[in-house]
């Protein structure tokens, strides 16, 4: 029977590698982590491909999901000492952060990216649509599960909570510093956590932090620019990514073209056509799609068998820097050259670009304009972090961008066939780095 306050008779606890312990006391947490929706996630790694970089980075979605849970569960229990919170909030505010995810496909960006889609629109489908997990969020009130829907698509009344799970400092990405460095068992994503909820001070539209605090908020600030660019944005990870998103799109050019596939993919028929209905989403896990990518390895189109191959074998394509101004002016005849020796360079020859804003003052009415760090001052006023930060500001509004051009290195250096043609591409390729 279900209690009153809607608690459970016992509380219940995760191990967790990262926060020690992940602990749950409200039955809709437990319900919700019960569900199949967010069970898939056990399905889904955290960090796409970059188990190919760090083979440590086994750890999934629902690791992660646990995780936001856990350090908003913190992070209401510190306000909570500080301000009144509506009981109901709370819940929205837990569920929120627990459900933020469940939306994501398998290899998360990739995917996304060749099917033109958002996994925050899918969030939101999830919880809406005719799903276990919105039949456990009506339990709490027909608006319930539009309330947390909102929260996720940031449009929810309440701008504090929508704060706490996406800003420039929320559960998530204090979370996915955290777990993702443990995992890929570099010391870049490590910062003060505790100390940071500590010194967190509610607000009518986000938190702020006081001012005594301001080190462990640039120590934060840090570790994810480190993280981006050592982790996150890793050229070898990038050149998984371009395989893995030339095979989808190498499937879904022979399906339009009626090739007889030995192992037809159903599971993506649907996907390539974009009409695919949430119960078909659903069925997408990374166990799939390693499924047909081992199969492929098999099929007689060269291009899909040789693309596979290399990414179940881990036969990634090699890089060099690119200049964007200078390959422009090598791109026509580079192309040409991988056609004369047989390589189609839309599949063989990538250009592939990361930036990253590592943090953002307010800049009014830009496109995906942020809403600033703000230190509470001793005088009670309001700063905006960069203002008093040092460190901060230097690489405030700073946009780094990074270009580099992927290709088969291995079947250019085999001088069996088209010497000069190779040698000539490697030339080329050189010089671009040069």
């Amino acid at each position: 029977m279900r209690r009153p306050d809607g608690k459970l008779d016992e509380e219940k606890v995760f191990k967790d590698p990262v926060h020690r312990y992940i602990h749950v006391r409200d039955e809709l947490i437990w319900k919700l982590i019960g569900t199949k929706e967010f069970q898939r996630l056990r399905r889904i790694r955290q960090l796409g491909t970059t188990f190919l970089t760090f083979h440590g980075a086994e750890h999934t979605r629902f690791n992660h999901s646990l995780g936001v849970y856990e350090v908003m569960r913190r992070m209401i229990g510190n306000l909570e000492k500080k301000s009144e919170w509506d009981p109901e909030e709370r819940l929205v505010c837990l569920a929120s952060a627990l459900l933020h995810d469940v939306g994501h496909g398998p290899f998360s960006h990739s995917f996304e990216k060749v099917f033109h889609m958002d996994h925050e629109k899918w969030t939101r489908r999830i919880i809406l649509g005719n799903t276990e997990i919105n039949d456990i969020l009506l339990q709490m009130g027909d608006d319930f599960p539009a309330k947390v829907a909102n929260v996720i698509a940031k449009t929810y009344d309440n701008k504090l909570l929508v704060s706490l799970i996406s800003s420039q400092i929320d559960a998530d990405r204090m979370d996915y510093l955290l777990r993702d460095a443990f995992y890929t068992g570099v010391s870049y994503g490590q910062f003060d956590m505790e100390r940071i909820l500590r010194v967190m001070r509610p607000q009518e539209d986000q938190a702020v932090f006081k001012h005594s605090g301001m080190h462990a908020v640039e120590d934060y600030i840090m570790s994810r620019y480190q993280m981006y660019w050592q982790v996150y944005f890793h050229p070898v990870t990038r050149s998984a990514e371009v395989i893995l998103s030339k095979i989808l799109h190498r499937a879904k050019e022979l399906l339009a073209d009626n090739y007889a596939f030995k192992i037809n993919p159903v599971h993506f028929t649907t996907m390539f056509e974009g009409e695919v209905t949430l119960k078909d989403y659903l069925k997408l896990d990374e166990s799939i799609i390693l499924y047909y990518f081992q199969a492929w390895e098999e099929e007689e189109d060269p291009i899909l068998s040789d693309l596979c191959q290399r990414f179940m074998n881990r036969r990634l394509f090699k890089y060099v820097e690119c200049d964007p101004s200078k390959q422009m002016l090598i791109w026509p005849e580079l192309q040409q050259l991988f056609k004369t020796i047989g390589l189609n360079p839309e599949y063989y020859l990538v250009i592939d670009s990361s930036s990253d804003l590592p943090y953002d003052f307010y800049r009014p009415g830009e496109k995906d304009e942020r809403v600033p760090i703000h230190l509470l001052m001793p005088n009670g006023e309001l700063s905006e972090l960069s203002r008093q930060s040092d460190v901060v500001e230097a690489i405030s509004g700073k946009k780094r961008t990074d270009h580099k051009l992927y290709f088969p290195k291995d079947l250019l250096t085999d001088q069996t066939t088209f010497p000069e043609e190779k040698r000539r591409i490697l030339s080329l390729l050189m010089n671009q780095e040069g």
